[in-house]
């Protein structure tokens, strides 16, 4: 009526005028109305009729004015948009194309058209596309959501959906480089050793082919160990600039998705050419250094190229199988491999123990490998510990990091630095009141520094239970990069640099430029700059999400069946808030929520309480982080990829509140 008439029209934009106006995001509900959650926590109703010119999460200005009673805000004005681009999938509305974004809380269906060049006959129901809007209510005159279909990623039913769509949504590549006609190695002004006689050997899974680190050592009469380390070499054939440089650069990492991996670099570099393959002659960037019998790394680093030749491709599960149990039923090595086995190990041992006394170990935690068919269906989920064999590569490329660490901050002063700041400077004050309540014993000032830090971390990991352990994980910093060295407290070193996955990790190729500089003397070919932390991080941060979002698809098509067959799981708890708890099962890695009412349906009886990290019935605690629970699947949400779990462990009511009956039967 107001767009008919001019003066009506008028008239409201004056009236609007004198009304207060509130800025926040707006708020969803699966029954038509949202609210406008406003910075300062206040919350405003927004009928159906608003909430069709809005969506969840778009920013917006709205007037706030009293019907029936209620304050309520209108949206009148779009600060920013919550979705552009987008994952849907295509509905049919009396045969006019509408997609439906693939987001928790947008249901609606958007009007939409295919951009010029994708034929729409090719655009059935459900099939999954990639589109971005056109048109907003609160834009411009036309009043009507609109968006236009950019690609289309797959079928409905395909298969391989939960990766496709996944890498669609994250923007991310769905296949390798593009290979070249040919390689050829660079010019780099690097004299090259030849250690094609050393018996390097290289410990990986079954199935791994970009084998990236090969290694040999020696073990002394007087108990100290002579190690070198060798890293394939992909800059030997990429040179600073070129096409493949920056896209590796613009790709950032391998990208590790259950059941596939996309690489970084072409595969006839990163599975033939640079591989450590059994018996090719490869070029490398080696490291060398002595190691003390208490396992402190001695001032020999040695940084220098080579030729070398691995002379065993052995398997995670074969060498642990032998170290732990004295033999492995399917393999045996020969003798000089054996002693490099056997040297390798007692120079883990060595390491992890000054880690572990002066620096800072990690608990292990198993890996959970996806097993999938040739249609891509899930058929299992595997549990894989970590034993023996991943500790010695794990303590060897630590060893190798912190080597290079040393060496570009006392050469240069730059390189690509993985640090960590501790605490959160904002959140200290209250870390400590959670040590103090526990008679830790560490004061304020103790961690701030790296020792004092990773003494608190060595703390945490000799305590009986990990519920302060995942407390205090809030109010630490984030991991970060950076182009400065920096000490990592998370780690309890002074300094880290990554260099021993340059076939995966485009930081670590530019740590291996540098670290040629070294070695040849002449100015480094690539300096990382400011924004290198940036972009690092970015790459990581979509690489998590994928493989996240991923995850969860598969673990919703293989957990389908357990709520009817009422499967028991034994669950961690890893996050809880005022809405119920997270967990993890440990059969399978799978993470599902247990919301309040699921655990006890009365309001008055629990307590959710997300600041202390526990959850109280009748005001007694009853669970709290890091706590192991049975429970079951009470729900397997499809559509959103998400795991509704319930405790096997019911709350019956407190005897004040039986019923005559129950108090009759007591009796």
């Amino acid at each position: 009526m107001f767009q008919d008439n001019p003066l009506l029209a008028q008239l409201k934009k004056q009236i609007q005028e004198t009304l207060p106006k509130k800025e926040g995001s707006i708020k969803a509900t699966d029954r038509g109305f949202g609210f406008l959650e406003v910075d300062n926590k206040e919350s405003f109703f927004i009928p159906p009729n608003y909430m069709k010119n809005v969506m969840h999460g778009d920013r917006v200005m709205a007037v706030i004015r009293t019907e029936k009673e209620r304050e309520v805000a209108e949206p009148q004005e779009l600060i920013e948009q919550f979705i552009t681009r987008f994952i849907g999938r295509v509905k049919l509305i009396r045969d006019r194309l509408h997609v439906v974004p693939d987001h928790p809380q947008l249901k609606d269906a958007i009007k939409a058209r295919p951009v010029k060049g994708l034929n729409p006959e090719l655009l059935k129901e459900g099939d999954w596309v990639v589109a971005n809007m056109t048109r907003h209510p609160l834009v411009g005159d036309n009043k009507t959501f609109f968006c236009e279909i950019k690609e289309k990623i797959t079928d409905s039913n395909d298969k391989i959906a939960p990766w496709w769509v996944t890498l669609a949504r994250h923007d991310l590549p769905n296949s390798e480089p593009a290979p070249q006609e040919s390689w050829s190695m660079q010019e780099e002004g690097l004299e090259r050793e030849d250690l094609t006689e050393l018996p390097f050997i290289t410990i990986d899974g079954e199935s791994t082919k970009d084998m990236d680190d090969a290694i040999y050592t020696v073990a002394k009469e007087d108990g100290s160990f002579e190690i070198t380390i060798a890293i394939a070499d992909p800059t030997s054939y990429i040179e600073v600039g070129d096409k493949m440089d920056k896209e590796a650069r613009e790709r950032g990492f391998t990208i590790y998705l259950p059941g596939r991996n996309i690489p970084m670099l072409p595969r006839e570099l990163s599975d033939e050419l640079c591989s450590l393959l059994e018996d090719e002659e490869r070029p490398t960037l080696c490291c060398r250094v002595s190691i003390d019998k208490d396992g402190v790394i001695q001032d020999d680093i040695h940084f220098f190229a080579a030729w070398i030749k691995s002379q065993g491709r052995l398997a995670y599960d074969n060498v642990s199988d032998l170290l732990e149990n004295g033999e492995c039923e399917n393999w045996a090595p020969n003798d000089t491999i054996l002693e490099q086995i056997k040297a390798l190990h007692g120079f883990a041992n060595a390491r992890s123990a000054w880690r572990a006394a002066n620096a800072v170990v990690f608990p292990d935690r198993p890996d959970y490998r996806f097993e999938l068919s040739e249609d891509n269906d899930v058929i299992a989920i595997h549990t894989d510990p970590r034993r023996t064999a991943n500790r010695m590569i794990e303590e060897a490329m630590i060893t190798a990091n912190i080597c290079a660490g040393r060496v570009l901050q006392d050469k240069f002063g730059f390189g690509v630095y993985n640090y960590h700041n501790g605490f959160n400077p904002e959140k200290l004050d209250t870390a400590m009141d959670f040590l103090t309540e526990a008679e830790a014993p560490f004061e304020k000032e103790q961690l701030l520094t790296l020792e004092g830090f990773s003494a608190l971390r060595r703390w945490l990991n000799a305590q009986d239970s990990t519920y302060l352990d995942n407390r205090l994980r809030k109010f630490q910093a984030y991991s970060e990069v950076g182009n400065k060295p920096a000490a990592h407290y998370a780690m309890g070193l002074d300094v880290y640099a990554t260099w021993t996955s340059p076939i995966r990790k485009y930081g670590d190729m530019i740590n291996h430029r540098l670290l040629k500089a070294v070695i040849s003397g002449l100015e480094p070919s690539q300096t990382p700059d400011d924004t290198v932390g940036e972009e690092i991080a970015m790459h990581r941060r979509n690489h998590r999400m994928a493989e996240r979002d991923v995850a969860d698809w598969l673990y919703v098509r293989l957990l389908k069946d357990a709520v009817k067959e009422a499967t028991v799981f034994t669950a961690e708890i890893f996050d809880i808030n005022r809405a119920g708890m997270r967990v993890r099962l440990l059969e399978n890695g799978a993470a599902a929520f247990i919301p309040a009412p699921l655990i006890l349906d009365n309001k008055e009886r629990i307590e959710c309480n997300g600041e202390l990290g526990i959850v109280n019935i009748d005001k007694v605690k009853e669970y709290q982080l890091g706590d192991q629970l049975e429970v079951n699947i009470a729900e397997v949400r499809t559509a959103t990829r998400q795991l509704v779990a319930k405790p096997v462990k019911q709350f019956p009511a407190p005897a004040a509140e039986n019923t005559p009956a129950e108090e009759s039967a007591e009796a």
